[in-house]
């Protein structure tokens, strides 16, 4: 069986999956992926709000030999105003030479090219190459929203049902100005924290009876801004903190507020846990405002896969395919990899994502192309016993 994987980037594009919502996706994925032999299991979990969230596993065994996953997400963000694109947003018209849709290069373009290029590297036969050992698919419904129930209860059904893989590919978009430029081995972690400061409601010409929660806050969060965390390392830039909002509400300009709040994200790198990030965060809020109330969500933990023999395989993939040798990165935001990485060793690699998450995103018919032809190369090398 052979498969076209512009055709099929373009059919998955018609799929309006915005988060959690699949509207056939994961289904297109699932009956390309039968066809070619593969046992598929659909895994629903969560409940409202967030879910439930569609998610796939598939997996095909050709005898003994490595487990290799390709892992990938079918959902995608709202397309915002639509007047603001010049096409339709889940048309996939081509328009030259490129596909536009929402999703076109954050993720469903890969998607396709995993399912193309396994559809090509099975009709070689065993003599050739085939299968010899395990070939997964790992897809989410939910990377772009909470990523409550979508890929770390699908590890833990791994884990429970003895598939855990030995690599695996994320096909996030990471190269940048062309394709094959770049492939990621670690990310950041990340950390939300909102602080919340009570005070006294008063008239501010007798501040004298009130106790304003705006001062306290502020110093808390000076003080928090004035540490450097460090200065980053060989595979990472230094860890930053950004204060993302201060609200107080306060609609009068003679009343002293009772309340005032702000929220901070912190990007850190591995010389960081979230754990050790959320106590100090937690002391130097108690040390201005012993009251003040911290609410603190990690999601996600900065991690890295040593260059070795998982970033080889694909760098030799992508030099064959296109003479680029990419460069090994850790910068950008979170991804499934986060959760994946206490499996087993997992990098990210795609199609360039300049235009992901904006108005009018696309890709290149050539990249989607190339991209079949450089994941053909890892499962040639991965799966070659």
């Amino acid at each position: 069986m052979t498969l076209d994987p512009v055709a099929l980037t373009q059919a998955l594009i018609r799929c309006p999956s915005v988060t959690p919502a699949d509207e056939g996706a994961q289904g297109l994925l699932a009956d390309a992926l039968a066809a070619l032999g593969f046992t598929v299991t659909r895994l629903p979990f969560g409940h409202p709000p967030d879910g439930p969230v569609p998610n796939l596993f598939a997996t095909r065994s050709d005898g003994a030999g490595p487990h290799f996953a390709f892992a990938g997400h079918s959902d995608v963000v709202p397309v915002g105003d639509h007047a603001g694109w010049s096409e339709d947003p889940f048309g996939a018209h081509v328009k030259d030479g490129f596909i536009v849709g929402r999703g076109a290069a954050d993720m469903k373009g890969a998607l396709a090219a995993m399912v193309a290029a396994t559809a090509r590297h099975l009709a070689k036969g065993p003599q050739a190459g085939g299968i010899r050992g395990r070939l997964s698919f790992i897809i989410t419904g939910d990377e772009e929203g909470p990523a409550t129930f979508g890929t770390n209860p699908m590890l833990d059904w791994l884990e429970a049902n003895d598939l855990v893989p030995d690599l695996c590919l994320v096909g996030e978009p990471t190269s940048q100005a062309q394709l094959g430029d770049m492939m990621k081995i670690g990310r950041r972690g990340s950390l939300n924290a909102w602080i919340t400061v009570n005070g006294a409601q008063g008239h501010v010409a007798y501040p004298h009876r009130a106790a304003n929660p705006i001062t306290p806050l502020l110093a808390m969060l000076t003080d928090l801004k004035a540490r450097v965390l460090d200065t980053g390392n060989d595979w990472f830039q230094p860890s930053n903190l950004e204060v993302t909002d201060i609200s107080v509400g306060n609609p009068a300009t003679n009343v002293i507020p009772a309340q005032a709040r702000a929220r901070l994200n912190i990007r850190f790198n591995n010389e960081h846990t979230g754990a050790a990030l959320e106590g100090w965060i937690r002391q130097v809020v108690a040390a201005h405002a012993a009251s003040a109330h911290v609410e603190v969500k990690i999601s996600g933990e900065a991690f890295l896969t040593e260059p070795g023999a998982l970033s080889s395989l694909v760098s030799d993939a992508v030099q064959a395919a296109t003479g680029r040798t990419p460069e090994l990165s850790t910068t950008g935001g979170t991804s499934d990899a986060r959760f994946i990485r206490r499996l087993c060793p997992v990098v990210e690699f795609g199609l360039p994502g300049q235009s992901m998450h904006k108005v009018d995103e696309h890709v290149a018919v050539a990249d989607v192309e190339g991209l079949t032809v450089i994941y053909e190369g890892v499962l040639a090398r991965a799966l070659r016993g």
